[in-house]
């Protein structure tokens, strides 16, 4: 069986469903693993509030794409239990940039370049970053929808500080249990840089000296960097073995 991956194919579906975390929150708690439920399913059973069955149809696409193609993450989420918000932001991001390209280049490279330079950003240059990434491939009136799904998320992730130009550039907090959950997460998936260094780290404000430290005595995993080389000590077989040692989870069949 091929293991998960980054999604690498460029798409939109950002234009309809931006970061949602509350309805994402209110998914894991309804679906499991292997479970197949329709969208009138869904809908009748008020999974989103009064939500429209198109609007739960778009809803459980998006979501299916950002969690359901990560097997040991949704049976984690699904049976987590007093999780914190800030915790909830940072696992909703990072599985936007898992399964959305163009959100993991927008947060994982030219918001992080651009607080080199000015740590804030208006829509227009956003705009005109998105045009740049797809050519002739968006027409205006999409660049400007795209812009805007971009900050919108961005802003739900706490990456952005407010909703309005200019918009100043912040950092989201991050715990240790919101970081051992990508890092056993990405133990698990094929993407394009190391567990060190990668867009997902550099989205939230961590370099590879930061995260080497957190984990120097953890019980989760340790790293150990000498001469250029990492040594990672997993404590865990896999994410989920991991969220239940520490108590995260309920027990299977529990509500």
């Amino acid at each position: 069986m091929s293991r998960p991956a980054e999604e690498t194919s460029v798409h939109t579906r950002l234009l309809k469903c931006a970061l949602v975390i509350d309805e994402a929150r209110a998914y894991w708690q309804q679906v499991s693993l292997g479970q197949e439920v329709s969208s009138q399913e869904a809908f009748e059973g008020y999974w989103f509030g009064a939500k429209s069955l198109p609007r739960v149809k778009v809803l459980l696409t998006n979501f299916r794409a950002r969690f359901d193609a990560f097997p040991p993450s949704l049976e984690a989420l699904h049976r987590w239990q007093g999780m914190t918000p800030d915790t909830r932001a940072c696992i909703c991001h990072w599985h936007l940039q898992l399964s959305d390209p163009l959100y993991r280049a927008f947060t994982g490279t030219f918001l992080v370049d651009r607080r080199t330079m000015r740590p804030e950003i208006t829509r227009d240059r956003v705009i005109a970053w998105v045009g740049e990434q797809g050519g002739e491939r968006w027409t205006m009136p999409s660049r400007i929808q795209l812009a805007s799904k971009l900050l919108s998320a961005a802003f739900s992730a706490g990456l952005v500080g407010r909703n309005r130009d200019p918009r100043p550039l912040t950092w989201p907090r991050v715990d240790d249990v919101a970081l051992t959950y990508l890092m056993y997460l990405l133990r698990g998936v094929d993407f394009d840089g190391s567990m060190l260094e990668n867009p997902y780290l550099r989205s939230v404000g961590l370099d590879a000296d930061t995260v080497a430290r957190t984990f120097q005595r953890s019980s989760a995993l340790q790293i150990r960097r000498q001469s250029g080389l990492v040594d990672i000590s997993w404590q865990h077989d896999g994410l989920l073995a991991w969220a239940e040692h520490d108590g995260l989870l309920a027990a299977r069949g529990e509500p």
